[in-house]
């Protein structure tokens, strides 16, 4: 009994001193790089308390003793259930270390949803709770079966919940937009201002919210304007039949000397398309060098004005639906 003693308090200051040392270490080599690993290390290590410690050289010093099989089998059990505990706590923070880390090469870098936590831990906890039951002697596949039953019970039941809910984390994972961005999801427009589990909700341009769901999102085409550097802009423009030959030449030189002043925009061409049914159409393609609309609507309207000054001081009309008709007697 007193060797048995002896040796649990050895192993609980032997333990401490060997926590001490590698948590010593662990704080040196963390203030010299620049990765979380280490510092998560130090966080685990300082988290250990003497009670697991305990638990741990009890369960040592037990096997010196012949003791009852009922208290040998308690003993083990809380020794099995104490480090099973330990075990699931730092998985837990290594997940969460890695989503983290990978959240920050695809996206703004924050931590993993509330979610997406709950489903890690959820699974964790259930695989240990297994895995300490099954040591401990008790039949889990009667268990499991039924976990498997109820399961798919509860999918079938709630399976829009559910297809929102992994649409959530698909929205989260591949980035497709965020908050803040303009999209356009088929007949609907505006600004992402809020992703949840279930919907997400934009803003449309008329002021209203709008509320969808997110496994509408990942079965749509979503048009992201976030990214957008560069906006193709390509309008018409039409002049009367009367014309002169020499006016029409001389118009894709103004055209390019006008959009050539304007300060986000970028000339590609100008070219005299077609003769239409009231007028002679020119078509002008050009590039707003930012995807912000507002600044596109001001680079338009500056062209629109110099363009109509222009018109104007050149004695050039655009044309408007008109029709002649020639009568003969």
């Amino acid at each position: 009994m007193l060797f048995a003693a002896a040796l649990l308090v050895a192993v609980v200051v032997v333990c401490r001193v060997v926590q001490a040392v590698l948590i010593g270490r662990m704080q040196k080599l963390a203030k010299k790089t620049k990765t979380q690993v280490d510092d998560m290390i130090v966080e685990f290590l300082s988290s250990l308390r003497t009670a697991f410690f305990a638990a741990v050289a009890l369960a040592i010093a037990s096997r010196v003793l012949i003791l009852p099989s009922v208290v040998q089998r308690i003993i083990d059990a809380v020794a099995l259930i104490v480090i099973t505990v330990q075990a699931i706590t730092l998985a837990e923070r290594i997940l969460e270390l890695c989503i983290t880390k990978f959240v920050m090469k695809t996206g703004d870098g924050e931590a993993a949803p509330k979610f997406l936590r709950f489903l890690i831990r959820f699974g964790l906890w259930s695989v240990g709770l297994l895995l300490v039951l099954s040591n401990l002697g008790i039949n889990v596949t009667s268990l499991i079966t039924g976990m498997g039953i109820g399961g798919i019970a509860i999918a079938l039941a709630v399976q829009n919940i559910l297809a929102d809910l992994f649409s959530s984390f698909s929205l989260y994972v591949d980035r497709p937009f965020e908050v803040g961005d303009f999209i356009i999801v088929g007949q609907d427009m505006g600004t992402v201002k809020y992703v949840g589990l279930k919907t997400t909700r934009i803003q449309a341009l008329q002021g209203e919210e709008l509320v969808i769901p997110n496994s509408e999102l990942t079965n749509s085409r979503v048009q992201n304007f976030r990214k957008m550097q560069r906006r193709r802009v390509v309008f018409s423009f039409g002049v009367t039949y009367d014309t002169s030959v020499k006016k029409l030449g001389a118009i894709p030189d103004m055209v390019h000397e006008i959009i050539g002043k304007a300060e986000h925009a970028d000339i590609d061409r100008v070219h005299f398309q077609k003769f239409g049914e009231s007028s002679l159409v020119f078509e002008v393609v050009f590039y707003v060098t930012s995807g912000d609309y507002n600044i596109f609507m001001d680079t338009q309207q500056e062209i629109n004005l110099a363009l109509t000054e222009r018109f104007e001081k050149e004695g050039i009309t655009f044309a408007f639906p008109t029709r002649t008709v020639h009568m003969v007697q």
